[in-house]
């Protein structure tokens, strides 16, 4: 598993960052910049995206998986404890990981997730995922991504540009193409509504377990967090803090200083 560090190494504050489903390390850089002078930074590339390798099962790509490779990471940083910032996906390995006893996350920041599990939400994402999609040039890739990433809310020409040029690669052919593995959709697709309730079922129960200061984030526009889950995410479990985005869907990128300046308030109050 790759990642990228950020700040002084020896700093004993140390804060992770992980990525959404499709998405990369490098969807942390402004974040990054920004508070690399308080904390040590990392942000991985899970398993089968960027710069790590693929999983030879592709069942494997599943969040327990997620969790342990995030247990080895954490070991091999040499630390105590950690703050965590998960978007989407990597909010539910944050939620399991805080949920765990002697847990070392002493701050968690859900951008956009719950235990409750959009199925249509999951459906559409499904729908794109591991397509065998190839762009004759990076200008097309980049509008590719930027429709069906129009839940991120507005972004600069040059902020969507970083956006796609982070996920897509060039093949041998000189084609783009998205840098996950293809195999990532196996799982997703292969999920039936009774998979979903019994995975919400561990989620509330993992998500009630956790005793850090929490913070949600949620885009008021979000398909995949409903308003009505995280009103009961601030009533149970963590008593999770609250606070919308407007104008943002499924979910919001710490490219806007605004958000930026609530992850800052949130960790190093």
């Amino acid at each position: 598993m790759a990642y990228k560090e950020w700040g002084d190494p020896q700093n004993p504050a140390t804060l992770i960052c992980v990525h959404g489903l499709t998405r990369v390390s490098d969807d942390f850089d402004a974040l990054a910049i920004e508070l690399c002078g308080s904390y040590r930074i990392i942000c991985p590339d899970v398993v089968g995206r960027g710069r790590s390798d693929r999983l030879r099962d592709p069942l494997a790509y599943q969040v327990p998986q997620y969790v342990a490779d995030m247990v080895t990471l954490i070991a091999r940083l040499n630390v105590e404890s950690v703050h965590w910032i998960g978007t989407s996906m990597g909010g539910l390995i944050g939620m399991l990981l805080a949920s765990l006893a002697g847990s070392p996350i002493r701050k968690l920041l859900l951008n956009d997730i719950g235990p409750t599990l959009n199925v249509p939400a999951l459906a559409r994402i499904g729908e794109y995922i591991g397509q065998p999609i190839r762009f004759a040039t990076l200008e097309q890739g980049v509008e590719y991504v930027r429709q069906v990433s129009l839940s991120f809310g507005p972004h600069t020409d040059a902020q969507w540009h970083k956006l796609a040029s982070d996920v897509l690669r060039q093949d041998a052919d000189g084609q783009w193409m998205f840098g996950y593995d293809p195999a990532l959709g196996i799982t997703m697709r292969g999920m039936t509504e009774q998979d979903v309730h019994q995975a919400e079922a561990l989620l509330w129960n993992s998500y009630d377990a956790i005793a850090c200061p929490t913070l949600l984030l949620r885009g008021a526009e979000s398909d995949l967090l409903s308003r009505e889950t995280a009103q009961a995410m601030t009533q149970r479990g963590p008593k999770a803090a609250l606070i919308e985005i407007p104008g943002v869907g499924h979910a919001p990128t710490f490219v806007d200083p605004t958000q930026i300046a609530i992850a800052r308030k949130f960790l190093l109050a």
